[in-house]
């Protein structure tokens, strides 16, 4: 096993967990600041060392990453559903205080994990988004998750050694926030196709973005830098949309909804949740309406020449290997 100690935040959600698995299958030592709540069957599994602590203690986050090379920080506020004031201590605080225990312990890298939606919503695009475009374009109002995003970037551009990733939509096995939505909402019948449901979908795997985070992380020239890490449009809305109701042997969509009717219709329900103070997210909110009815957006020609990054999964593999843990979960006592 390697000697460099690799650190990972939010190691027991989706991302982190394939960063752990993909760095312990190297031989890699691997670190994990896990809260003593959550769930690390799965890293003590993969060999990875657990450090109990929180985000919002700074004492046990410089115990974490005592003696790091790099610190992946993919922990978060995840889903579209929530009051600020969660998203502005899970994302924003919670990145504020992990830079500054980085800077304490003199870490040598620091992969700062981001997402598309930092860019805002991109009404007419005439062609796929680069690294340098503007971020915080056109945001909704309640969009805490890509405000918080944004502000998360702004604490790791602090640290001089980071580097950010900017992954779009990740599916995968151990997801424990989209699929739980999606499959239900299938197996209900009321899901429609989002406009003609032509529309290509940046998807990408999990392990597809571990293995760009990892790339990013261990590149020399990759300091100060950011990466999109997304496909290039690899399925439509529609076969998306088939390849999940395949899987669930549930049969296809054929009902259609226009997009600004959809976008309408959700926005009114989350007006509705909010007014209730639901804690639960609406069925419909408008962030997962644009996740499936926009276009392509991004680009990763970036990661592809500077990181030599390539998906490897494709959507029926990927599609397959997530449903499989799903019904497994589903089916356990």
């Amino acid at each position: 096993m390697s000697e460099k100690l690799n650190v990972i935040t939010g190691a027991t959600g989706l991302l982190g967990s394939h960063i752990a698995e993909n760095l312990a299958a190297r031989g890699e030592r691997v670190r994990a600041l896990v809260r003593p709540s959550s769930n690390a069957a799965f890293l003590k599994n993969l060999g990875v060392e657990i450090a109990m602590g929180d985000l919002n203690d700074l004492q046990s986050i410089r115990q974490a990453v005592s003696g790091a090379a790099i610190v992946y920080h993919c922990a978060a506020r995840v889903g579209d559903w929530g009051p600020w004031e969660q998203y502005q201590a899970e994302t924003v605080s919670a990145t504020h205080n992990l830079v500054e225990a980085c800077q304490a312990e003199n870490v040598i890298r620091l992969l700062h994990v981001s997402s598309i939606s930092v860019y805002g919503i991109i009404k007419s695009p005439k062609a796929p988004l680069a690294e340098d475009a503007p971020l915080g374009q056109h945001l909704w109002r309640w969009d805490n998750y890509a405000r918080s995003k944004i502000m998360a970037e702004e604490e790791a551009r602090k640290y001089p050694e980071h580097t950010i990733v900017r992954p779009s939509w990740i599916y995968g096995p151990r997801d424990r926030t989209t699929i739980p939505r999606v499959v239900p909402a299938l197996r209900s019948g009321k899901v429609p196709i989002i406009g003609s449901g032509e529309n290509y979908l940046n998807l990408i795997y999990a392990g597809d973005v571990a293995d760009g985070a990892i790339r990013a992380a261990q590149h020399a020239d990759a300091r100060g830098q950011a990466y999109n890490l997304c496909s290039d449009g690899e399925v439509t809305q529609r076969n998306l949309l088939d390849t999940l109701t395949d899987a669930l042997s549930l049969p296809r969509i054929q009902k259609h909804v226009p997009f600004y009717l959809a976008n309408k219709f959700a926005f009114l329900r989350e007006c509705v949740a909010r007014l209730l103070r639901r804690k639960k997210p609406p069925r419909i909110t408008r962030r997962a309406i644009y996740l499936i009815g926009r276009p392509t957006l991004f680009s990763s020609v970036k990661a592809r020449k500077q990181l030599g990054w390539f998906p490897q999964v494709n959507i029926q593999e990927g599609v397959k290997r997530s449903m499989e843990w799903y019904l497994a979960q589903e089916n356990k006592p």
